[in-house]
């Protein structure tokens, strides 16, 4: 059989292929539908400080070949997560990556010190990139931290000041170059990328004059982003020399293998788990099965390995 593992920073995983956050609620959900333990490693829901209810429904919309959400956040709170949901996921064998998202590098600070003393807890990703929070005025054009590489380096060093584990930046694909912003992570102490988040889209109802969505805008994800997410990895790599987690609209194995072959070290299935939860095991299954056609020994040895 081929080898799996990667490694991200002291976090060695038994294959590549995880959930992204947002996408498999806190995981507990799914333990009937899918073994936790066969995945590379879960990521949360995006934690808050606080509870977030969330933005008004309509908070999905179908578009062509992917999903416009506005979901805005919602969720229990970084303290009931650690009483409640965590104690039952470390029955799991399952590496849990706990996304968090802070409003001020004080946010991230109080939520970082709290994770580091948390038994269970392998990484953080600090989400940095949600289009639909609200920071300005709510007309749909606010800078997300992710956007200025001085905001990212700020949330970045808060939550590293804070934690000795391993720290995951995820990042917006909603900027003129991708390559300050993840030199300013790398610098600033974060030990992965995650590319990319979600594309800020708009779906508007010619009857009505108004977006099929509660709120104006939301984040685009799905197979219609892979070619775009697929460019930024491969152009990111190129600037950085910590590991990047491959995300957006990955489907089957290969899939995954673009990303990969971009520079990815691994990658993580987002909006696939919607349409079947299942998903994130398939690919793994697929991509074992094509390193042992194409008699590649390891994973690794396919990243960054594009022809051209």
């Amino acid at each position: 059989m081929p080898d799996l593992r990667v490694t991200i920073q002291s976090l060695t995983l038994k294959n590549p292929v995880l959930v992204a956050a947002g996408t498999f609620g806190y995981g507990l959900e799914f333990v009937r539908a899918v073994r936790l333990e066969r995945l590379g490693a879960l990521i949360t829901k995006t934690l808050t400080r606080q509870p977030r209810e969330g933005n008004p429904p309509p908070r999905l919309v179908e578009t062509p070949s992917g999903i416009l959400n506005a979901v805005g956040l919602q969720n229990i709170g970084i303290d009931r997560f650690l009483a409640e949901k965590l104690p039952a996921l470390r029955h799991h064998d399952v590496p849990v990556i706990v996304s968090i998202l802070g409003e001020s590098p004080d946010d991230v600070t109080a939520m970082a010190q709290q994770l580091e003393g948390a038994d269970g807890v392998a990484a953080i990703e600090l989400n940095l990139s949600c289009p639909n929070v609200r920071r300005g005025h709510g007309n749909g054009s606010e800078l997300m931290v992710a956007q200025d590489p001085h905001e990212t380096a700020a949330i970045v060093q808060a939550a590293r000041q804070q934690t000795t584990k391993p720290l995951i930046a995820k990042l917006s694909p909603d900027v003129t170059d991708l390559a300050p912003i993840a030199q300013a992570a790398e610098r600033a102490g974060a030990d992965a990328l995650a590319l990319v988040n979600t594309f800020r889209g708009m779906s508007l109802d010619p009857a009505t004059r108004r977006s099929r969505l509660g709120v104006l805008t939301g984040g685009l994800s799905g197979p219609a982003i892979r070619p775009l997410a697929v460019y930024r990895v491969w152009y990111t790599a190129k600037t950085v020399r910590i590991p990047i987690i491959g995300v957006g609209g990955i489907l089957r194995a290969e899939d995954a293998v673009e990303f990969f072959l971009a520079g990815a070290s691994a990658v993580a299935v987002g909006t696939g788990n919607f349409a079947n939860p299942a998903t994130p095991l398939r690919v793994a299954r697929g991509l074992a099965r094509y390193l042992t056609k194409h008699r590649v020994a390891s994973v690794q040895e396919l990243r960054g390995t594009v022809v051209g």
